[in-house]
């Protein structure tokens, strides 16, 4: 309890949250509860121990030992499975039953001093079934997913950052004209033969920048990889965005991936092609990194 561990419990593909109140008239919902909090020895209740005021004994553990579960549900008129789960939450109790062999879930909260004594806990819960009509399957992350800071879009910071690459690119094509600029106004104003034959400027650097790479195969290799993992990327979020990819169905995503990735193999072997012709160019851009991976992963 003084490292917060939680239970994470999962009904129909759905984490059972538990919503509570937070800053500013917000609530958020956590996919999980914990185990039990602690009053420290200066009386300064520590994590879950400030939703209950009678968590107030010095340096004593609270456990939860009961929780209160209430499951809605959506009836579908146009399929016999008659109603699915939309959401699930519950609410962490803590009770110090006084008849053991029947729970009645009243009493003082359960607190565990700091003694090495014997303590029997008694865990119980209950549950409660609500109907509700505005909830569809479809969107039953929504408040989940909406209760997260994380998940909002800042605005602020991608407009931030655009203009500033902006900006900069604009500072950059503005030195690349002038200097282009200043060397074909240079270029123009040679009377001889000899003066052109002359290298400065740009000229001098054609010979780096046109020169073919010492090893073209690796290159294109490389090239031909990063456009499959490229456009992999881009289309399984692509996919993510428009609601393909329901996080209700575990490993839809990374099935995506590398289903996407293996389909993808003829465009990057046609774009290592185009840099550099070899009769064995397609078997070595399957198998020089591909098969690395493979090893890896396998063994």
């Amino acid at each position: 309890m003084l490292l917060n561990y939680q239970h994470h419990w999962i009904i129909d593909n759905m984490p059972v949250t538990w919503c509570y109140d937070v800053e500013e008239k917000q609530k958020f919902c956590n996919p999980g509860f914990p185990i039990g909090c602690y009053i420290t020895e200066d009386g300064h209740p520590k994590d879950a121990c400030v939703i209950n005021s009678e968590f107030h004994e010095r340096d004593t553990y609270y456990i939860f030992n009961h929780v209160d579960i209430t499951i809605y549900y959506h009836v579908v008129e146009d399929e016999a499975k008659g109603s699915r789960l939309v959401a699930a939450k519950l609410e962490p109790r803590s009770y110090k039953h006084t008849h053991p062999d029947k729970a009645d879930c009243s009493g003082p909260p359960m607190e565990i001093r700091n003694n090495k004594d014997d303590v029997e806990i008694r865990y119980t819960y209950s549950v409660t079934f609500e109907e509700e009509k505005e909830i569809r399957w479809a969107s039953r992350w929504d408040y989940i997913l909406e209760s997260m800071p994380h998940t909002h879009i800042q605005w602020f910071s991608i407009m931030n950052s655009l203009v500033i690459v902006l900006f900069l690119s604009g500072m950059v094509a503005m030195i690349m004209l002038r200097t282009l600029h200043k060397d074909i106004a240079r270029y123009n104003q040679m009377d001889s033969a000899e003066d052109a034959q002359e290298e400065f400027g740009w000229k001098l650097v054609h010979g780096d920048i046109f020169r073919p790479p010492r090893k073209g195969m690796l290159l294109s290799v490389f090239l031909g990889s990063g456009t499959q993992i490229l456009i992999m990327t881009f289309v399984t979020l692509f996919f993510a965005c428009l609601g393909f990819l329901s996080p209700a169905n575990r490993g839809a995503l990374m099935t995506c991936a590398v289903v996407l990735w293996v389909l993808l193999g003829t465009p990057a072997g046609y774009v290592a092609s185009r840099f550099y012709k070899c009769k064995f160019k397609i078997l070595r851009n399957a198998l020089a990194l591909k098969g690395h991976q493979f090893v890896f992963w396998m063994f």
